[in-house]
């Protein structure tokens, strides 16, 4: 399975520079990221709660279930039943990896007896992606962090860590795979426009013919601190509130105080 599309014509996503040194360099601003959940708990704790259903949570690339614990563990205060993936670092899709994590899935849904709603940052949200795909009888919704489906892999500062640490050559792996058709599953991309990894126009949905039910979320954020953002946070606790069935609606810019700031208007 690849993990960037496929060359397209000129003018198209595929062709999108990577971020520059500037914004490479303001992904030091991570940490103070995640120092910004402790003031930010109680309008956190606003956000709609859910109900109880299953949350698969995948991580970036090179990194494991511990970068997640923080989100999981603020999903879990609003009434889900998080998983990490389970499989150690993320370093591509090893041989063995897609197959755990479809029956990750499968059991996670079988046990709950209901549909499992994946989260994926970065790398993760393209297994996210994938999965539903293949699988979307057992997926309720997709929200990615960050992900790059929508440009080449030259879009992006990681490729090469991503080629090193898999050990695939990424061409040969854009020749099968169409990884910017949205899933057939209510699919979110959270986005942000001074990510220092992936261009951000790299991480917009197009409008799908096949599935109403996509959207774009722009937060303020880092690439490395998006799944540590509290108004990414948010934005994630909003979608996996949406009815299974029934009545979708796009995201709407909070209306506490304060919270419009964080949520830029993705039209402007």
């Amino acid at each position: 399975m690849p993990f960037f599309s496929k060359n397209q014509e000129s003018g198209d996503p595929a062709h999108l520079p990577p971020p520059g040194l500037p914004l490479l360099a303001l992904e030091l601003r991570a940490p103070w990221e995640f120092g910004a959940v402790l003031p930010a708990w109680p309008v956190l704790q606003r956000a709609p709660r859910g109900d109880g259903h299953t949350v698969i949570v995948f991580p970036g690339l090179t990194a494991g279930d511990a970068t997640t614990i923080p989100l999981r563990r603020y999903l879990d205060s609003r009434n889900y039943g998080t998983q990490g993936w389970g499989q150690g670092l993320n370093l591509g899709p090893r041989d063995g990896v897609l197959d755990n994590a479809k029956r990750q899935l499968q059991a996670a849904s079988d046990a709950s007896g209901r549909k499992v709603s994946l989260v994926g940052w970065s790398l993760g949200g393209v297994y996210a992606r994938e999965l539903a795909k293949e699988m979307p009888d057992r997926v309720r919704c997709v929200i990615t962090l960050g992900t790059p489906f929508a440009g080449h892999h030259r879009s992006t500062n990681a490729w090469r860590i991503y080629q090193f640490a898999s050990g695939r050559d990424i061409e040969r792996e854009t020749e099968n795979y169409n990884l910017p058709e949205a899933p057939p599953v209510p699919t979110t991309s959270i986005y942000s426009r001074s990510d220092g990894v992936v261009a951000w126009r790299g991480s917009i949905q197009a409008p799908a013919a096949h599935n109403p039910h996509t959207e774009n979320i722009e937060v303020v954020a880092s690439h490395f601190g998006i799944g540590l953002n509290p108004s990414a946070w948010w934005a994630v606790a909003d979608r996996l509130a949406q009815q299974q069935e029934g009545a979708w609606q796009r995201f709407q810019r909070p209306t506490l105080p304060g919270l419009q700031l964080v949520y830029p208007d993705p039209e402007r």
